[in-house]
């Protein structure tokens, strides 16, 4: 996959947030995948339609020197880890790719990361097969 097919990503309308202890995430997905969420996919037994994609923006957390209480705030941003529903492409992960991308904030550029950790892709997310491989409900708001 090429990080160019999640061009207008930054304006895509948040699914959701997570904190690991080394970096917090924003998921974002494109209107294709917003719509079956708000249609109640996977919870309705439905499968998100070919073309749905969703990136996963990770920063380095910091602690705030502003606000008036403890909170991790985003940092260094690094990564957008990047899914994408295309069952011809990616018949034997459920129909979903995966791919990680690392960013350099002095280029401002981003490049296929080089180890490996894009391959937890399906291995992870098979874990949630049921809900067609995606971790992340859409949160109320």
């Amino acid at each position: 996959m090429a990080f160019s097919d999640f061009k207008g990503y930054e304006d895509w309308a948040v699914v959701s947030s997570a904190r690991t202890d080394e970096v917090l995430k924003v998921i974002v997905a494109n209107p294709t995948m917003i719509k079956a969420y708000k249609a109640g996919v996977p919870g309705n037994g439905q499968p998100f339609p070919e073309g749905s994609r969703i990136v996963k923006l990770q920063w380095q957390p910091k602690k705030s020197t502003e606000a008036p209480f403890v909170v991790d705030v985003p940092d260094v941003f690094t990564q957008a880890f990047v899914i994408e529903k295309d069952s011809k492409r990616f018949p034997n992960s459920g129909g979903w790719g995966y791919a990680l991308f690392d960013y350099d904030a002095a280029s401002d550029t981003f490049t296929a990361d080089a180890t490996g950790v894009s391959d937890c892709g399906h291995a992870c997310h098979v874990k949630v097969k049921a809900k067609d491989h995606i971790f992340h409900r859409y949160q109320m708001r």
